[in-house]
Parts: C-alpha cells; structure tokens; sequence
C-alpha cells in the first residue's frame, strides 16, 4: 500500500505452532539461525551493500537467542523489542535510496509481519518498484517460515 511518501506491505500468517514458538524462533532470527527463508539471498544483498560502501552482510548478533535496542543482525539494526507483547522493530543499515522497516508483531493467533519504505526521492520509489517481486517472495517465505514456529 503506498501512502504519501511511504510504501508498506502487511503481510499476515496464522500460527502453525505454539505462539511461544512463534516467538522464540522471531527472537533467534538472524546471525547462525539465518532468516530462515532464501538466507542465501540475504547474504548477496550484503555483499552488493558492501561493495558499495554500506556495512555489508556483518555475520552475527551479540547473543543468539536475546535481543536488545540498539543490537546488530547483520545488516539490520533492532530498534524495539518487546517480548510481553511480541513486538520487533527492524531498521535496515544497508545503503537504500531510502529508509527500510520491518516490523513483527504477534496477535492471538497469526504473525505480522510489515516492511516500511520511506523512499528518499523517485528514484527511492523506482528502486523499490523494481525490487518489489523478488521482496514480496523473500519476506513471504520468511514470514511463512517464522509462524510455524
């Protein structure tokens, strides 16, 4: 859905296990667990981001299975974390014609999950545009990946 200056897609998947699992696996995500769906892609991106100057594919977290504001997942920086409610914010650090977001956050009974772009200018909405089918599979197997707990 684009709104004004900002593109954001919401995708939602019914839990396939205990909402606890859900969870656990959300909170392990990254680093050696990988992202759990096309990682391998993940790992490309990076290496295009670190030849162009952006922090690149940094293997790693500071504790595989514990997240805190301001922790590093690879590319990825936490900004929110709250486990009571099941909530995880997401700011990407790799170099964007924008600002990227992705957010999780767990309901009764299903997993949301909602990428943000804030493009910088229309080439930022270019850019995203042109990326938006290979995004759409890769956060929807991701997604798929992370309800079955």
């Amino acid at each position: 859905m684009e709104s004004g200056n900002e593109i954001r897609e919401v995708m939602r998947f019914p839990f396939q296990g205990s909402r606890e699992a859900v969870q656990a696996k959300l909170w392990r995500i990254g680093g050696e667990s990988g992202w759990y769906f096309l990682t391998g892609l993940w790992k490309f991106r990076g290496l295009i981001d670190g030849m162009f100057g952006g922090v690149g594919f940094r293997q790693g977290r500071p504790h595989p299975k514990r997240l805190k504001v301001g922790d590093s997942l690879d590319f990825w920086r936490v900004r929110e974390v709250d486990e009571k409610s099941g909530r995880l914010l997401l700011e990407a650090e790799m170099k964007l014609p924008g600002k990227v977001l992705l957010e999780w956050s767990l309901d009764a009974d299903q997993l949301r999950q909602t990428i943000t772009f804030l493009p910088k200018n229309k080439w930022g909405k270019a850019y995203w545009h042109l990326v938006l089918p290979i995004h759409k599979l890769i956060f929807w197997g991701m997604g798929r990946a992370i309800a079955k707990g």
